[in-house]
């Protein structure tokens, strides 16, 4: 971190730390002079010192408020500047970039294939070479390997290193307004990965080659197999460039992304199978460890991981039979995740995931209590879910694309629970491929597979809104406000009526 990062956390804490003294201080003060001014009323006025009691109960409310909000701003500014810095990427080659020919470094995460056929994998440098010369050199750096590379099985090769191998390439440096990234034109493997990475790349081979096949026969071919792949495992490599137009277009694209929706499907499934026969704390600390392993095969997606670590908090709160409220398990989330992986905090997907739920959160259940009785309850739920979602993530779409889709909030209550179906019916026949039967699900996962395409394609047909970010932005936060103001004013006028019902 920077010295001037450095100061300003300082500065900053300590200014937080005199305003939070002189606050404490101060709201010692009105009970004081309060009580003095009480003794002398209190024979001529009762009601005037009652009243000067609630504006002192008001006053320290107020207070505690203050300070709550000094304490919170201040350890999230921290918590901002730590990972703005964490997610600097400062580049160091050593060499002139004309003068290089080759790069040394460690896989970061999974080789990805691109539609056109382009391999790429990000790598954290560890050496540059020249004619004759290598350098140590420090950084995040993208590796493109293109179809047209010496090596005719890079790509395959990519697949096979795992994270964590030291990989030496030959090619240029390419530098433009995005960053610098490499394009590489061969690929020698200097050291393989770690033992436990290598038996993870198996078996994420293994089920890309069991979901592989787009033949025309409907008993054997799996033109949904590259779905299957990114929903469950996050491997997009195989999925359709076509079917990712359609659903981001719809506005869908958050159903192709690990997150939570995804791992609620897994855990539900795990809780059906093992509750009953194991009991319910039993059947948590078994869930738990399923996650884990399957966040480990998938690799560090920010919103998986936001997830996981809230399903964790949530299995510790049944085995210490403490109340689970969901805002508190969302926030200690964020704590965790900020301060073990600072860098996160740049992702799109994870400020996208946070937001997500803290709108679900707070403003679906005041749009569920609005429309309650108007709509029935099946559509409800995911209504007042996906309201409350896309309102919050709104004005960070308009930010980061400069489109929002509103299509996606009624296309949504068809997909989403499709997609569950989608994701069931791939892991049952994952199990009967083990006892080569899974072919009777083909025909199945086939057309559920089409009418998903089908319904995206209707919706993406639906134009999105361009406009302005800020104005995006402002409407949707004022949106929020109004919704949870017409509920509280709806709350309150069925409490005064209670008395007459």
């Amino acid at each position: 971190m920077s010295n001037t990062h450095i100061a300003v956390i300082i500065t900053i804490i300590l200014l937080s730390l005199l305003a939070i003294s002189f606050l404490r201080v101060v709201s010692t003060v009105p009970f004081a002079y309060n009580k003095e001014k009480l003794t002398e009323s209190v024979i001529k006025r009762t009601d005037s010192a009652e009243r000067l009691m609630i504006c002192d109960e008001k006053f320290s409310c107020f207070l505690k408020i203050t300070y709550f909000c000094c304490v919170v701003f201040t350890v999230g500014l921290a918590l901002g500047l730590f990972a703005a810095e964490a997610g600097r990427n400062v580049i160091k080659l050593g060499l002139a970039e004309e003068k290089i020919t080759g790069i040394e470094g460690a896989l970061l995460e999974d080789p990805r294939i691109l539609p056109n056929g382009t391999a790429m994998a990000s790598v954290s440098l560890r050496k540059t070479a020249g004619k004759n010369v290598r350098v140590s050199g420090s950084g995040e750096i993208t590796f493109f390997f293109s179809k047209e590379s010496e090596d005719a099985l890079f790509a395959q090769k990519l697949r096979e290193c795992g994270r964590g191998s030291l990989i030496f390439a030959e090619g240029k440096i390419r530098s433009n307004e995005r960053g610098i990234t490499f394009s590489a034109s061969s690929l020698h493997i200097v050291k393989p990965a770690p033992a436990i990475e290598r038996m993870r790349t198996n078996v994420r081979l293994n089920l890309m080659k069991r979901f592989d096949g787009n033949s025309g026969d409907i008993f054997h071919g799996k033109p949904w197999g590259g779905l299957a792949l990114a929903l469950l495992i996050g491997i997009k490599d195989n999925l359709d460039a076509d079917l990712t137009s359609l659903y981001r277009d719809a506005g869908l694209s958050y159903i192709l992304a690990l997150s939570g929706m995804h791992l609620a499907v897994i855990t539900a499934l795990i809780a059906f199978l093992l509750k009953k026969p194991l009991g319910l704390k039993a059947a948590s600390i078994t869930g738990a460890v399923i996650i884990c392993l399957y966040c480990l095969l998938v690799g560090p997606m920010p919103s998986l991981i936001r997830s996981a670590i809230m399903y964790l908090l949530g299995v510790l709160t049944i085995l210490a039979a403490l109340p689970k409220k969901s805002m508190s398990v969302l926030c200690l989330s964020f704590l965790i995740q900020i301060i073990i992986t600072p860098a996160a905090g740049n992702s799109l997907s994870f400020i996208l995931s946070y937001a997500a739920m803290l709108g679900i959160l707070i403003t679906s259940r005041h749009v569920s209590s609005l429309l309650n009785g108007l709509i029935p309850d099946f559509i409800l739920q995911p209504l007042s879910l996906s309201i409350g979602a896309f309102l919050a993530t709104a004005g960070i779409c308009g930010f980061s694309f400069a489109h929002i889709a509103p299509i996606g909030i009624i296309a949504g209550l068809a997909i989403v629970p499709l997609t569950t179906v989608f994701m069931i019916g791939s892991m049952i026949w994952l199990l009967l491929d083990i006892f080569s039967v899974s072919f009777i699900l083909n025909l199945p996962l086939t057309l559920l597979y089409r009418l998903m395409e089908i319904i995206s394609s209707l919706a993406g047909k639906v134009p999105g809104i361009r406009v302005n970010a800020v104005l995006i932005l402002v409407v949707s936060v004022l949106m929020l406000v109004m919704i949870a103001v017409l509920d509280y004013r709806r709350q309150s006028g069925l409490l005064k009526l209670k008395p007459l019902l």
